[in-house]
Parts: structure tokens; C-alpha cells; sequence
């Protein structure tokens, strides 16, 4: 059996009796057309493994597979999905391997020694709406580091992430994406394009890490400057950030203590992260 052999992506699912799991955040994407071009964003897959997390029916997991890449490594909490994910693993022999387990606690570069040794990575998938926030700052602060994300989201929570000062929807996740990556809406996809269709509009996202992106301690003391800022974020930075040196760490960064968090640009929380360091 070759890829071109599996039957459409709703037969699948109704030869198994599948349904989407509404615990999980569960949206399928089943048109291959619009999975290949996702698949595509990622840029010329040949020399790079590919991490998905929630491949759920497959139809992001074949479109990589179709396009090239060497090895996907898929990472799947739903066990129901592991038959079919069997069936596009026979199609593709050595080249996906698919994990059961949590992606918010899996060891992306231990997976990859394992499974793609020598291979660099990129991560490449439709998340799951109740963990895609999370999962997008782990990959973002954490030790292991991508050389490109494409990753969906619910449209609010992509606009989140490309925001600008000043702009409503501003706050720690823009800073932290601008920060440690070049990042864009690629795309935006209408409810119906899912099943089963979710409240929300969706959109895809593409992150590069920065070359210059800053040290894991600076980033450390990132995450916690913009976890007060944004917490208080109605707030001047002086009471906001009064646990952390208020005032005179607004001084000593050279940002102004009577100004809200909304409208200091990523550069200045970089310099007030720096002066906790």
C-alpha cells in the first residue's frame, strides 16, 4: 500500500467509528488540499524531520508525507487514533513514527535522537485549541528549539501572537513570540473548513527563531517581567512590576514607571528583563 492508496479521510474515520473529542479540542481537518499547502509553509521538507502534535485522523500527518518530509514524528494523546495512524505508517514504511503520550511533557529532542538522528526539526501542526498556547510557549522558552514552527490557532489567539504595542490584543504572547522569533499569519481558515465546524475562525502562524534570540536566563526573566506586567496590565509598570524593583527597575532599564504594559515595544521588556538578570 502507497499513500495514494488510503481512502478519503471521512471513510477513515467512519471505518473506525471516529468522532472528535470535544475534551481534547478536537477539530479534523480533512481536505488534503488545504493540509498540503500548510504542509508547504514549512518550506522545502526534504532535509528536515517533522514534529505533529494531535495528528488525530492523519490528514496533516499524509499531506507531510506526501510533500516530502523524511520522518514525522507524530505525538498523539488520543489512543483511538493509533489504528489509523498504523494504516498511513504502513503506506510510508520508515518514515513516521507515532508517539502516545502528552506534547506538552514530551522530550521533542530526545524523539528526535531517537526516531531522526542527525535530522534538524521543524514542527509542523493543527493544535489542539485547550493546549496550543501552552505548547506554543514551551517550544518558544524551553530548551528545545525548532528551526521553524507552523502551527494553527484559533484566529484570536494567532492575532495574539503577531500583535504590536498598543494593539487590544497586545500582551505577554506577543512579546514572547517577538522576542525569540520572526512571526506571521500565513493563513486564516473559516469554521466549515473543520469537522466538526468550531465556533471560531482559525489561522496559521509561521515562527522563526530569531539567530540572536536571548538566553535562556534572559528569557527566564522575560517570562517573568511580562508575567506581572501583563497580569496587571491596567496598571503603571511601577505598581505592576512593584515585586520585582517597580520604579527604580523601570530607571534603571530606562522605560518610563508611569506607562502600561500595552505600549512598551518587545526592545523595552528586553531591557527590563536584562536589568533583573
Amino acid at each position: 500500500m502507497q499513500l495514494s492508496d488510503l481512502p478519503p479521510l471521512r471513510e477513515s474515520l467512519a471505518a473506525h467509528g471516529l468522532l472528535a473529542n470535544k475534551a481534547f479540542g478536537q477539530h479534523f481537518l480533512l481536505d488534503l488540499n488545504v493540509t498540503r499547502k500548510i504542509a508547504r509553509l514549512a518550506g522545502p521538507p526534504e532535509s528536515h524531520a517533522v514534529i505533529e502534535v494531535g495528528p488525530g485522523p492523519g490528514g496533516l500527518t499524509r499531506a507531510l508525507l506526501e510533500v516530502g518530509a523524511p520522518h514525522v514524528i507524530a505525538i498523539e494523546k488520543d489512543r483511538r487514533f493509533l489504528p489509523l495512524l498504523a494504516e498511513i505508517a504502513e503506506a510510508a514504511p520508515g518514515r513516521l513514527t507515532v508517539i502516545e503520550g502528552d506534547a506538552l511533557v514530551a522530550h521533542e529532542a530526545a524523539l528526535l535522537a531517537a526516531h531522526a538522528p542527525g535530522l534538524p526539526a521543524r514542527i509542523v501542526a493543527n493544535l489542539p485549541y485547550n493546549v496550543a498556547t501552552p505548547l506554543l510557549v514551551k517550544w518558544l522558552t524551553g530548551p528545545f528549539t525548532p528551526d521553524a514552527m507552523v502551527l494553527m490557532f484559533q484566529k484570536e489567539v494567532a492575532y495574539r501572537i503577531v500583535a504590536g504595542p498598543g494593539e487590544d490584543a497586545y500582551g505577554r504572547l506577543a512579546v514572547l513570540a517577538g522576542a525569540l522569533a520572526e512571526a506571521s499569519i500565513a493563513m486564516t481558515l473559516p469554521a466549515r473548513a473543520f469537522t466538526p465546524p468550531p465556533k471560531v475562525e482559525s489561522a496559521v502562524v509561521t515562527l522563526t527563531p530569531r539567530p540572536d534570540r536571548p538566553s535562556a536566563a534572559l528569557t527566564s526573566a522575560l517570562e517573568r517581567i511580562t508575567g506581572a506586567a501583563f497580569g496587571q496590565r491596567r496598571k503603571m509598570l511601577r505598581s505592576s512590576l512593584k515585586t520585582l524593583g517597580g520604579e527604580a527597575l523601570c530607571e534603571r532599564a530606562g522605560i518610563d514607571p508611569n506607562a502600561r504594559a500595552e505600549v512598551i515595544p518587545v526592545e523595552g521588556f528586553l531591557r527590563l528583563a536584562a536589568a533583573i538578570v
